[in-house]
């Protein structure tokens, strides 16, 4: 996929990494900038995904431009897909995942052998590639995209369990505090012995916000039997490479759990793609490059995006827009919820961009003839063309549900956030927003009067221009800071470490020159 590569890693030097994401946009995507960030270091990348998203990605990759090839690779999953409408869901790749596609991937790695796979990089949801790479000889190294602090409080389960806050179900007992205070303090009182060491005391998080909490009871129940068999596979793992980036906090987030004692973690995030001017020797971005107008960053969706979003952003007045988004993962938020926000949105008198997925279950609770009610100043699409939505003048906050993806994007366009999360590590990211970074607001209903006032507040409000001021100097420091710099130095280590496998790469054969 993308254009022909502006370099080529000059031979011995070069490996091939297969990289195998989870099946969904959220994760699809930072795998790829990942397999960029290794192609830009001369890297042969092959990015492994199920058939059923390969079909998806290969049919956007036309509207696409990158600077370094990265090959995509089709892995059958016998799940039934015409590429048309919503994607499988959960359950239905779930199965694929331990029965179909292993195959495919050991065939796979088994033909790439004469290329010499120096390691294999499994999205640590994707474990199912685990024991395939074990079986081919291939070490496997881990990647969260997410927050390395989500992954603290899943890789906390034993002790969550051992400690009785939820059962061996993952279904929460007690709504305790998943924090310890300063100075060894649990809300105000002595550390005791049921006292938990997984976030800082400042986020405020408790049982009843932990990530695998999503669904119903049953889908409860069957995505923590899940997450078990994950990081049960992921205790191979010696090394994990993480979407993220050194966070303000305190002690607590420095502290290890007993699988992470013996994990090497690189913080490698945000993955950007290399600017025009590239890095300097200290893997800092070259002075006057702009990361956030770099379009090779771009990633193919799995969905065909409203192109007419932008020349629509391009008649607003700078600042003026509120941009509302709720991803690709997440169910709708509810017919009720729908309707008062949609309320809410058209009484401030302020032009909108929705992102609204064209799926009965998430546009039943807009209100009769919504669109044709807001038509010039609100317009709702069922896909948008989010990057660049994001790095619009126009856009001067954005209504979120506080996915990982979307809140690194915020971050390097520099967009206050008015947060509404929905399920999974979203509470754990808005608690960052708000009460770390101090980027956002927190959203506490879809009410419309609620709505109303909290986007007064962060579009006019003395509240807002703080949350300007921070989100400014926060994308300077992650994006083009130090920040950014230890993210380069650590890939950098990476892919040393790749190279210093000599005894896979000897297998490459070298063409005569």
């Amino acid at each position: 996929m993308g254009a022909k590569a502006e370099h080529v890693a000059v031979c011995p030097a070069a490996a091939t990494v297969v990289l195998v994401p989870f099946p969904a946009q959220g994760h699809i995507s930072p795998m790829l900038r990942l397999a960029r960030a290794l192609a830009e270091r001369g890297v042969a990348a092959i990015v492994a995904v199920p058939d059923f998203v390969y079909r998806r990605l290969v049919s956007a990759c036309g509207q696409v431009r990158t600077r370094v090839e990265v090959e995509l690779a089709s892995m059958h999953s016998g799940v039934p897909d015409d590429g048309v409408g919503e994607p499988p869901g959960f359950a239905g790749f779930a199965r694929a995942m331990e029965h179909h596609m292993p195959t495919s991937l050991e065939a796979m790695l088994t033909a790439q052998r004469g290329r010499g796979v120096a390691c294999l990089v499994a999205d640590v949801l994707a474990s199912w590639a685990i024991p395939v790479a074990t079986r081919c000889g291939v070490s496997a190294v881990g990647f969260w995209p997410a927050m390395l602090a989500t992954y603290r409080v899943v890789a906390a389960i034993p002790e969550l369990v051992d400690k009785g806050l939820i059962s061996d179900y993952g279904i929460p007992i007690s709504t305790k505090r998943l924090d310890i205070g300063e100075e060894g303090k649990v809300n105000g009182d002595h550390r005791t012995s049921d006292s938990l060491h997984v976030l800082p005391a400042q986020l405020g998080l408790s049982t009843a916000e932990l990530p695998w909490l999503v669904g119903d009871a049953a889908s409860q129940k069957t995505r923590f039997t899940f997450w078990l068999q994950t990081m049960e596979r992921a205790k191979s793992f010696r090394s994990i490479l993480v979407n993220t980036f050194p966070v303000e906090a305190t002690a607590a987030d420095a502290g290890t759990v007993s699988q992470q004692r013996v994990l090497q973690v690189l913080q490698v995030g945000p993955l950007l793609s290399l600017p025009p001017k590239g890095f300097d020797d200290d893997g800092c971005i070259t002075k006057g490059d702009d990361l956030s107008h770099d379009s090779t960053s771009k990633n193919p969706s799995m969905w065909q995006a409203d192109e007419t979003c932008v020349e629509w952003l391009d008649a607003q007045r700078a600042g003026s827009v509120v941009y509302v988004s709720f991803g690709s993962w997440v169910s709708s938020i509810g017919r009720d919820a729908i309707n008062e926000l949609a309320l809410g949105l058209a009484a401030t008198g302020r032009p909108f961009l929705w992102a609204l997925k064209d799926e009965p279950s998430w546009r039943e609770g807009l209100p009769s003839q919504y669109a044709e009610a807001v038509a010039g100043r609100g317009k709702i699409v069922a896909w948008s063309p989010q990057e660049d939505v994001l790095r619009h003048k126009a856009v001067g906050c954005y209504l979120t549900h506080c996915g990982w993806n979307s809140t690194l994007e915020a971050i390097q366009n520099g967009v206050r956030l008015l947060c509404y999360p929905v399920s999974g590590d979203q509470f754990i990211n808005c608690a960052y927003i708000v009460k770390v970074w101090e980027t956002g607001i927190r959203l506490p209903s879809t009410n419309r009067n609620v709505v109303e006032d909290c986007i007064e507040r962060i579009m006019e409000g003395e509240e807002g221009r703080r949350m300007q001021v921070n989100v400014d100097e926060m994308r300077e420091r992650v994006v083009m800071g130090e920040a950014r710099c230890a993210a380069n130095r650590n890939l950098d280590s990476f892919v040393d470490e790749i190279m210093k496998n000599e005894n896979l790469l000897a297998r490459r054969p070298c063409p005569l020159t």
